[in-house]
């Protein structure tokens, strides 16, 4: 990443046309290609950008002595023009490969939290223990309803057919085991497609939304005024 502080003007010229008289900014050149031009305000967003792919040419302006001027070209060909005035910074950095985001409330943390309060399924629901491992991978939970029949729950943040089909197969080898069947099955997630859900619902699985603030012990106050 190249990090650029300069006083600079900023042109914008495709299907829209958009200006920044000279300021001073921070530019940002990314390694994907991007192009991006920050204030010291208006929070994250930049004031302007070019999103890859487009490329960047240096080049002396003609407006502005001794300025330069970034020519930003995308394939559509438009052109994002940044006059630098006065560059008072300028340095690369190498970020590396990033991660990613590790976001609140994916499938292992469902999993932690659900075990721990297994009875959202049900007054009366048991653990028998997380991962219950089978020929073909772990089944997520493994328990034992009011009555002591055992239960197998395939948890997901987003619930699409294809979890549907995996916790089918669990169920299919499940049965076999004459200590545990018969095993009815649980499809839990935050959100459960519909499709998903005509599916479970088809092949006998109940489906359960999970509330992640709930399961938290906290009360989500997303849509709150006060």
């Amino acid at each position: 990443m190249r990090l650029v502080i300069a006083r600079c003007q900023v042109d914008y010229v495709g299907r829209l046309t958009a200006h920044l008289p000279m300021a001073r900014r921070l530019l940002m050149i990314k390694a994907d290609g991007s192009v991006l031009v920050h204030s010291d305000g208006g929070s994250y967003k930049p004031l302007n950008w070019m999103s890859p792919p487009c490329w960047l040419e240096e080049r002396d302006s003609e407006s502005v002595e001794p300025a330069k001027l970034w020519v930003v070209t995308n394939k559509a060909g438009e052109e994002l023009r940044i006059t630098l005035a006065e560059i008072e910074h300028d340095s690369e950095h190498d970020l590396g490969i990033d991660p990613g985001l590790v976001k609140d409330g994916v499938e292992a943390h469902l999993q932690e939290l659900l075990a721990e309060h297994i009875e959202t399924l049900g007054a009366g629901y048991s653990l028998i223990r997380r991962e219950y491992m089978t020929a073909i991978g772990p089944v997520d939970i493994l328990c034992r309803d009011s009555t002591g029949a055992t239960v197998a729950v395939e948890i997901k943040r987003r619930g699409e057919i294809d979890g549907v089909e995996q916790l089918t197969r669990y169920l299919e080898l499940l049965n076999r085991d004459p200590l545990l069947a018969p095993v009815t099955g649980v499809f839990a997630a935050q959100q459960i497609k519909p499709q998903a859900r005509t599916l479970a619902t088809d092949r006998g699985i109940r489906c359960v939304t999970l509330d992640y603030d709930a399961l938290r012990g906290t009360e989500s106050d997303e849509f709150r005024l006060f």
